[in-house]
């Protein structure tokens, strides 16, 4: 079953064409991944899914719904969770008041509720604080709950991102190079969270430079170069696609697949 579907979506930029009538469905539970050379218009694409952009033409689908237009906050609430390649969480909050962040935006009390502390206000405060120690025990960083953001590593600020999307309670989980600063240990200890995710019924959108983790982790992908799909495929055959090695080589005669 179909749970994203990107119908011909364009996006200009004034004379600029950054996204080409891309087309691809994501089924549910599935990791897949979106991958193409720097400035292929990867990350304007999770762009136009998640609301930052409106597209020129052509329809972004979730869950049966065409979401088009709609403000991020909005998608948000639907089911869309997403992390950014710039890490963007409160520098000077803790690790818990980062996922605390997300997990608010599940909360219905309004603010004369907060402000009067009434007893169903209260109650949605306790869970949201279970769910944000849950979801950072998932990641690793359990102990590091009260640990200001911009005092963890690069990498376990790039975990924490993910920690405050899981905390919305998304359907959909696009990651936006989740490895970008993370060594190999850190890399290989992502690759398995993303398999946890999957394994909770969440599905999820990679974008990710780091091949050897895309080749791991995902179950299909996308590939695209200036703003065009040139390839989709398991990741055995997009591996020796020739319109792929070109676009990563600059070459299709070369036959060497290290970028893989």
């Amino acid at each position: 079953m179909s749970l994203l579907k990107l119908d011909k979506l364009i996006k200009d930029f004034g004379g600029l064409r950054a996204v080409d009538e891309v087309t691809f469905e994501v089924e549910a539970g599935d990791v897949f991944g979106l991958i193409g050379p720097n400035g292929a218009g990867k990350t304007t694409v999770f762009n136009l899914i998640t609301g930052n952009y409106e597209p020129n033409g052509g329809d972004v689908i979730f869950d049966g719904t065409r979401i088009n237009g709609l403000a991020p906050n909005k998608i948000v609430s639907l089911g869309v969770a997403r992390t950014f390649q710039t890490i963007r969480l409160f520098k000077s909050l803790s690790a818990l008041e980062n996922v605390l962040s997300g997990a608010h935006c599940r909360m219905t009390s309004g603010s004369i509720a907060a402000m009067l502390k009434t007893p169903f206000q209260r109650r949605e405060e306790k869970e949201a604080l279970k769910l944000a120690l849950t979801e950072l025990d998932f990641v690793g960083l359990g102990d590091q709950a009260e640990t200001r953001a911009d005092g963890l590593s690069y990498g376990n600020q790039r975990l924490l991102e993910i920690a405050r999307a899981l905390a919305t309670k998304p359907k959909l989980l696009i990651l936006d190079e989740p490895a970008g600063g993370m060594n190999e240990q850190e890399t290989d200890a992502l690759i398995e969270i993303i398999a946890r995710i999957k394994a909770r019924g969440i599905t999820v959108l990679l974008i990710e430079h780091d091949m050897s983790l895309v080749m791991q982790a995902c179950e299909k992908l996308v590939v695209i170069e200036y703003g065009r799909k040139i390839a989709e495929g398991l990741p055995e055959e997009i591996k020796v696609n020739k319109k792929v090695i070109e676009a990563y080589l600059g070459t299709e005669d070369e036959e060497d697949e290290t970028c893989f």
